[in-house]
């Protein structure tokens, strides 16, 4: 997806179509209309929308109780509560954030609305999770790679134009390789594990709608290929809702969760 693209603002776009989901108010009709079908085909996608949510505070609680203190959110969309840098520099007022998205939308708001502690960073580069070398050479020269990083995918991976699954597993890979070792990996991941032909009709709808970017579900087996090689943490790869709940879990969503460490 280019910048023409995410500008497009009589087409629905997955960054905002996710705001409006979550509740926010940065969103156009078509963004509306576009999440209106997809919640008529599954009308579970609500409650998905916000297990996404409530899993990104979560994982980023247990990096930073970890001790982890870098955070690379690649694909943050658009802010909205509990974003990355708040969650973590609540534990760790130094913690470093680099947020990355490739839709200059998203990037407008961010640097008007995420401002950092005083002690840590908050910055953001307009950048595409398909040139992983060119948010590295970035990230370079705002995070120190001799110190553990935590890289975030959370609800990004899916919307890689790779129906094989090989090339997005080489960009992840990419991007461990990267790290140091301690740092961490964080990945939430659309299937249709749990409700089968509904979440694949909710992705057709999407698709058909002519949103940007396309959506691609994976199975519990693919998603959990990402973690190759590193440590997983308990439980898991699993449902993002019982991905260690802080109270009951709720029901369990087509949208399967980790967490691992590089050892």
């Amino acid at each position: 997806m280019n910048d023409a693209d995410a500008l497009k603002t009589h087409l629905p776009h997955s960054a905002r179509v996710w705001n409006y989901l979550l509740g926010g108010k940065d969103n156009y009709p078509a963004d509306r209309a576009a999440a209106d079908k997809v919640l008529e085909a599954n009308p579970r996608m609500l409650a998905q929308a916000r297990g996404d949510r409530a899993f990104l505070g979560r994982a980023v609680r247990v990096m930073a109780g970890e001790g982890i203190r870098q955070f690379l959110d690649i694909g943050t969309g658009l802010p909205t509560a509990e974003n990355t840098h708040e969650v973590a520099q609540a534990i760790a007022p130094e913690s470093r954030i680099l947020y990355v998205d490739n839709d200059p939308l998203v990037l407008v708001h961010a640097r008007a609305l995420l401002t950092s502690s005083p002690q840590g960073t908050c910055d953001y580069i307009q950048a595409d999770l398909n040139d992983p070398g060119h948010i590295l050479d970035e990230a370079g020269a705002r995070l120190d790679f001799t110190r553990p990083i935590a890289v975030m995918l959370v609800g990004i991976l899916h919307h890689l134009e790779d129906t094989r699954g090989e090339d997005t597993l080489a960009i992840v890979e990419r991007l461990k390789a990267a790290v140091p070792a301690g740092s961490m990996l964080a990945i939430n991941h659309p299937t249709s594990a749990i409700y089968g032909e509904i979440a694949e009709r909710s992705a057709r709808e999407w698709n058909e709608s002519g949103g940007r970017p396309p959506v691609i579900l994976r199975s519990p087996e693919e998603i959990t290929r990402y973690f190759t090689g590193w440590e997983l943490l308990d439980p898991g790869v699993m449902s993002c809702t019982h991905w260690r709940p802080e109270a009951p879990p709720a029901e369990q969503v087509d949208a399967f969760a980790g967490v691992a460490r590089k050892i």
